[in-house]
C-alpha cells in the first residue's frame, strides 16, 4: 500500500474518531457539564499520551526549545475545540455542529495558507478555493435552517 493511501486511511480514521468523540463528549456535557466533560476528555488523553511517552523514553521532548512560542497554545486551543464540540453537539446535533466547525476550519485554513501565517507554506486563495468555501457556507445554511 502506497504512502498516499496510508495517509488517506489515517485521515479517514481521524475523521471517524472525531465524530465518535463528539458524540461521547456530548453525552458527558449533558450528564455532568461542559467543563467537567472537557476535563475528563483531556485528563484521559493526557494520561494515555503520558504512558506512550514513558514507554518511548520521552520521545523527542528534548527539542522543545526549537518550537515557536505560539505553538504551545495548541493545548489551550484544543480545550476550546473540545468544549465547543461537547457543548454544541447535543444542542445542534452532530451534522450541524460539524458542518459549522469544518466550514470554519476551511475559511481559516484558506486564510492561513493564503497569507502564510504561523509558519504555513503560502498557497494562494484562487477562484476554485473561493468557490469551494462558498459551497461550504451554503452547506451550513442548508444544514441548520
Amino acid at each position: 500500500m502506497g504512502s498516499s493511501a496510508l495517509l488517506i486511511i489515517a485521515t479517514v480514521i481521524g475523521g471517524v474518531t472525531v465524530a465518535l468523540q463528539a458524540q461521547m463528549m456530548g453525552l458527558l456535557d449533558k450528564t455532568i457539564g461542559t467543563l467537567e466533560g472537557v476535563f475528563i476528555t483531556y485528563a484521559g488523553g493526557g494520561l494515555l499520551i503520558s504512558l506512550v511517552l514513558i514507554l518511548m523514553r520521552g520521545g523527542n521532548l528534548g527539542a522543545w526549545q526549537s518550537v515557536p512560542w505560539y505553538a504551545y497554545s495548541s493545548g489551550a486551543l484544543g480545550l476550546i475545540i473540545v468544549g465547543a464540540i461537547g457543548y454544541s453537539a447535543p444542542r445542534l446535533g452532530l451534522v450541524a455542529t460539524f458542518t459549522i466547525i469544518v466550514s470554519s476550519q476551511f475559511v481559516v485554513a484558506a486564510l492561513i495558507d493564503h497569507f502564510g501565517v504561523l509558519g504555513a507554506t503560502t498557497r494562494p486563495l484562487d477562484l476554485s478555493r473561493m468557490l469551494g468555501i462558498a459551497l461550504l457556507l451554503a452547506g451550513i445554511w442548508l444544514t441548520i435552517r
